[in-house]
């Protein structure tokens, strides 16, 4: 079973919507984000001075189920901060709506350690296809003694495990993250695999619940194109994304299968791709075992764990 992990957030602020720095415990890196709003203030803190790595993510206008993110590093991030704030004419980068950087306490992140961070942060983020990359180049930085790596790669899952909390994805790995709850006997997920079925299609397809979200397994078949005209809420560019970046592919029966485990937010997005139209995922996919709805099937699991109240008698 996966430990619990001490956070402490700080909002420099007082608002939410502000600036907002992130500290594990144990962890010598410290991170601090907020909207490019707020770049005047952002750029006067201390942090910005010390050499790190940052991220600019904003909205990609030609896929509105991923953000657009590029990923830098410096010895003097606030320098580079107002390189990218400059007009595009200038040299700029007018894409990115908010800023997140990450730097050391100890300041001994160097120039070396931060080269070899980005190149691997980049390709992190190409690996786990929830981002449309902006970086023209990514070069191949294994430039650090063997203890210097181990460090690294430390540091690394300390930043792919804060990034989330502050509400940034695109370095999760779909892939590992169902592999370790598979390996996790502890966990009483492991043991819950859900189906759902469109027996007049030939579709069948199942899915796990990993680490928050709902994942459907690779070689689980879908529905071969997108089929409801409905303008509510519809899952049409997410399925027309899929297709776009080879996860949906049709295989040699002109079937179209998923080509790799594929997470998604909720169940109804997983449904809504497989059948090709929207569906309501807590009765569409029945729990394997039981063949409870999932609807039914959460609701026994939050029942079963939820302590009886002791009466006053």
């Amino acid at each position: 079973m996966n430990q619990g992990r001490s956070m402490r957030l700080f909002l420099v602020d007082g608002t939410p919507n502000g600036l907002l720095t992130a500290e594990i415990m144990n962890w010598t890196g410290h991170t601090l984000t907020g909207p490019r709003s707020k770049l005047t203030n952002l750029v006067k803190r201390p942090e910005c001075a010390r050499t790190g790595i940052y991220f600019l993510v904003g909205p990609d206008p030609d896929n509105a189920m991923r953000p657009l993110v590029y990923i830098g590093e410096s010895d003097d991030v606030a320098k580079r901060l107002k390189q990218h704030n400059r007009p595009e004419s200038q040299g700029g980068k007018d894409f990115w709506e908010k800023v997140c950087l990450v730097t050391s306490k100890d300041q001994n992140l160097t120039k070396a350690h931060v080269k070899y961070l980005e190149s691997q942060l980049i390709a992190l983020a190409k690996q786990s296809g929830r981002c449309g990359l902006v970086n023209n180049t990514a070069h191949d930085y294994t430039i650090l003694p063997e203890s210097d790596q181990a460090d690294m790669a430390f540091f690394i899952e300390q930043v792919r495990t804060v990034l989330p909390v502050l509400g940034f994805d695109f370095l999760r790995d779909s892939q590992k993250l169902v592999e370790a709850q598979r390996d996790s006997r502890d966990a009483p997920q492991t043991s819950a695999r859900f189906t759902m079925e469109l027996s007049k299609y030939g579709i069948a397809a199942e899915a796990e619940e990993v680490d928050g979200d709902f994942v459907v397994l690779a070689g689980s078949k879908a529905r071969n194109h997108w089929v409801s005209n409905s303008s509510y809420a519809s899952y049409q560019p997410l399925y027309q994304q899929l297709t776009e970046d080879g996860v949906l592919v049709s295989n040699e029966s002109g079937e179209v299968v998923f080509s790799q485990d594929q997470m998604f937010s909720s169940p109804s997005a997983a449904a809504a791709v497989v059948s090709g139209r929207p569906a309501n995922g807590r009765t569409t996919w029945l729990e394997k075992t039981s063949r409870k709805t999932y609807g039914d099937w959460q609701s026994a699991m939050v029942e079963a764990q939820t302590p009886a109240i002791e009466s006053d008698d």
